[in-house]
């Protein structure tokens, strides 16, 4: 299916929260993904008449810098992209948007679902190294604690969910179409709380989604297994059901001349910020009408890519 075609002038988007991290150095960057992303979130959620909620992810404080948080706005700015609710600066995410915030709601979800359903999650003590060495060749942890039985209140102690081997998440996607994911196979026994006793992002993804009643959610293709590992958290974490009635837009990914993920190729080349990497956002506008296959004048500006979007959408 076209990315521009099928039902996105149907989408019931009440809410759409997009959402950045704030702790990486990928994030400080601002990279050409993120940015592009971003673009599209907007042109989708404004031509449905939806609510666009900003979202920062802040979970790995260790690695948060102020530079980080301030750079995401600039680059908003610098887009021309604003939305509806979420945090106007970075003092006012720090007061009160930030992650932290809700660290208590993260670790019930997550003590709750352990209780309704024991064997859900397993401790593991694997260091880095370990992880490195057992891994598999895809890179996916190979179970080596799931049957130690160690307590999952013990030092040193990560939980991870116990995925079945024949875990397959299903759903409609409105660029692909139907989705079917192996989660044992693309993502394993994936991390639910990091060894510091904080919910990691999976579980922080949805119990946020959840509670800001997000109905859409835009993303590339490579976070399909994202994607199926929350949809099936949601069976388990409380009051979360409802997070699988979500519609979801994976969209293609721009890559280079080397077949390289387009953001990934800028920073290992530049270490730069797209602003200045890019000098203008119609870089970005031109990398959204690609994607679209809009015509090259959608570039011009956001006001003549979002008019070429809704046209094509309403067709």
């Amino acid at each position: 299916m076209s990315l521009i075609a099928g039902p996105f002038p149907h989408v019931a988007a009440s809410h759409f929260a997009h959402r950045f991290a704030a702790g990486t150095h990928a994030q400080w960057l601002f990279a050409p993904s993120n940015a592009l992303n971003f673009t599209l979130t907007w042109l989708v959620v404004r031509q449905a008449g939806g609510t666009l909620h900003l979202r920062i992810d802040d979970l790995d404080r260790a690695r948060f810098r102020p530079a980080y948080l301030d750079n995401i706005f600039r680059t908003l700015a610098w887009l021309g992209l604003d939305y509806d609710q979420g945090p106007a600066g970075p003092d006012a995410f720090e007061r009160y948007f930030s992650q932290r915030h809700f660290l208590p709601e993260y670790e019930a979800a997550l003590q709750s679902a352990q209780a309704a359903h024991p064997g859900l999650f397993y401790a593991c003590r694997c260091s880095r190294t370990e992880l490195a060495r057992l891994a598999l060749p895809d890179g996916r942890y190979p179970g080596t604690c799931r049957t130690t039985h160690l307590a999952l209140a013990g030092p040193d102690t990560a939980w991870r969910a116990h995925v079945p081997a024949d875990a397959t998440v299903s759903f409609p996607d409105l660029g692909s179409g139907a989705v079917h994911v192996s989660l044992a196979q693309e993502l394993g026994d994936f991390v639910v709380r990091k060894k510091d006793g904080t919910a990691a992002y999976q579980v922080a993804s949805v119990v946020d989604d959840v509670r800001l009643g997000v109905t859409l959610i835009v993303r590339g293709l490579d976070l399909l297994p994202s994607t199926a590992a929350q949809l099936w958290l949601a069976h388990y974490l409380p009051g979360a059901s409802r997070f699988g009635a979500t519609q979801f837009w994976h969209h293609r990914l721009l890559l280079d001349e080397v077949g390289q993920k387009l953001s990934k190729s800028t920073q290992a080349s530049h270490q730069r910020g797209i602003m200045e990497a890019a000098g203008s956002p119609r870089v970005v506008y031109a990398a959204a009408a690609r994607l679209l296959q809009l015509p090259a004048a959608a570039a011009e500006s956001l006001e003549a890519l979002r008019q070429y979007f809704n046209q094509c959408t309403t067709q």
